[in-house]
């Protein structure tokens, strides 16, 4: 099933939060594993077990390998531009900025998408959009607003790079949905997240290889490999069979915007797992994101437009 129109239906909204949560965890997994392993490594790790985890699935659904060369090349251009760059181009920025700020970094992908999409003539470029996409980061901003201060984004130490890091792993994500909605079109979700990440681990076996010869490393401690598990087999492994379920069912531009929602469902399982207390400037941030989606999703402005006028 491939969307129809810019809209999400009640499902996909749904398939956006679970996705939410899963990769809302990788920067608090990333974290963990980047105090004992590399950022190279660390993706290297990532994308090497969640296609260990994956590939059982693959078989007990009976869904074939590519046979040729020519079958490989979409999934090694996928797993290049959904993988390889921008895991390790925001890991690495990473360690040069706070999670918090890489985050709102993270959320300016649905912009990306909407300009490469619009650019290439996939989907029309709606001032709907780009005002909503512009509300929700605005929106993301005002969540993180009383956590970063000038010191804390880096500005004082000159360590701007880390935000362009970020902004170009955004910009590679946005190419990725463009490229997947070319050629992947009919590709199970499974089959997809399986090929991409393969590709993704022979990529990164060769870069990580080459700069941070990971085989020479101390073996790490309990706790980063179990980070490093969590990293995998959910905000890995199960996140892109949930990422190419939407993208078939919503469209590219729809799926990117899990990136908006990753703060708000960050800070409800503070909330409710760990007890943490919700400030009003969070709750108000959270409403303007809610109000960015539904002005994304255009359904509610018709709902208005089509009310009868009270006189």
């Amino acid at each position: 099933m491939t969307a129809s129109d810019d809209r999400i239906d009640a499902r996909g909204w749904s398939l956006l939060g679970v996705l939410s949560i899963l990769w809302g965890g990788s920067f608090f997994f990333n974290g963990v594993v980047l105090r004992e392993v590399p950022p190279l490594t660390a993706v290297l790790l990532r994308v090497a077990l969640a296609s260990l985890i994956l590939l059982p699935l693959l078989w007990a659904y009976r869904i074939r390998f590519p046979t040729e060369f020519s079958g490989w090349r979409p999934f090694i251009a996928i797993g290049l531009l959904n993988n390889v760059l921008p895991f390790s181009l925001i890991v690495v920025g990473q360690t040069y900025i706070p999670s918090g700020l890489a985050s709102i970094l993270n959320a300016t992908t649905p912009l990306f998408t909407v300009v490469v999409m619009a650019a290439a003539g996939e989907e029309k470029l709606h001032a709907r959009r780009i005002a909503g996409v512009m509300t929700g980061l605005i929106g993301v901003v005002i969540l993180y607003g009383g956590e970063l201060d000038g010191k804390s984004l880096g500005f004082e130490s000159g360590q701007g790079i880390g935000i362009l890091l970020c902004l170009a792993g955004a910009f590679s994500y946005g190419l990725s949905a463009l490229l997947a909605r070319r050629v992947l079109s009919n590709s199970p979700p499974l089959g997809t997240a399986t090929f991409q990440l393969l590709a993704s681990t022979v990529m990164m076996l060769v870069v990580a290889g080459f700069v941070e010869r990971p085989w020479q490393l101390p073996m790490p401690g309990a706790a980063t490999w179990l980070a490093v598990i969590g990293l995998a087999a959910l905000s890995t492994a199960l996140a892109y069979i949930v990422f190419f379920q939407i993208l078939r069912r919503s469209g590219a531009t729809n799926v990117m915007l899990v990136t908006l929602l990753i703060p708000v469902t960050a800070i409800l399982l503070g909330y409710l797992v760990l007890g943490e207390q919700i400030s009003s400037r969070e709750m108000f941030g959270a409403l303007v994101i809610g109000s960015a989606l539904l002005l994304i999703d255009g359904r509610m402005l018709e709902l208005f437009r089509r009310s009868p006028v009270v006189r």
